[in-house]
């Protein structure tokens, strides 16, 4: 396996999801690409966001990991708008660029989620799960981290830690 990359999709730099992020990468740093770094237009049927950061970006995580880990905050039950629009955009690599898309067969997908209390819905996954699967991607699991005031819930590193070693 060439390495595993975190995908970020907060719109706060510095706030919880960072949070579980640097817990996740104590001992063990993954790659981040916080989504916030760059400029990814909305999905276009046209596909006239062509020339926005996007395609540059999913060339570069596949060429460089076979593991993906999505980390989100959870947002009106689910997922945050960032991490949204990157999952539309995938919609590009099964028209647009179909030879880029293909080469996501086989690659690992992960989730983990956020929010200020342990209380993600039922389904909240269901996007994550679907879209590998769609994408022939192997989909190994989620788990979602919670907070006890402005730290991590025991519980929740407890569940982290769990998640992260299955992925290694």
């Amino acid at each position: 396996m060439k390495s595993t990359v975190i995908i970020k999709g907060s719109s706060n730099k510095v706030g919880n999801t960072q949070k579980v992020i640097d817990f996740i990468n104590e001992n063990n740093p993954f790659d981040v690409i916080d989504l916030l770094d760059y400029n990814i237009g909305h999905f276009d049927y046209n596909f006239k966001n062509a020339e926005d950061d996007f395609l540059p970006l999913m060339e570069r995580i596949i060429e460089t990991y076979d593991t993906i880990i999505f980390v989100t905050p959870v947002y009106w039950y689910t997922m945050s708008g960032l991490m949204k629009v990157f999952f539309d955009r995938m919609s590009d690599l099964l028209h647009y660029r179909k030879e880029l898309g293909r080469k996501l067969r086989g690659k690992n997908m992960a989730m983990m989620s956020n929010s200020g209390e342990n209380d993600r819905r039922i389904g909240f996954e269901m996007p994550f799960v679907e879209s590998a699967k769609y994408l022939s991607m192997n989909y190994l699991g989620d788990s979602h981290a919670f907070f006890s005031g402005n730290e991590l819930a025991e519980d929740a590193k407890i569940k982290i830690n769990e998640f992260k070693n299955s992925l290694i």
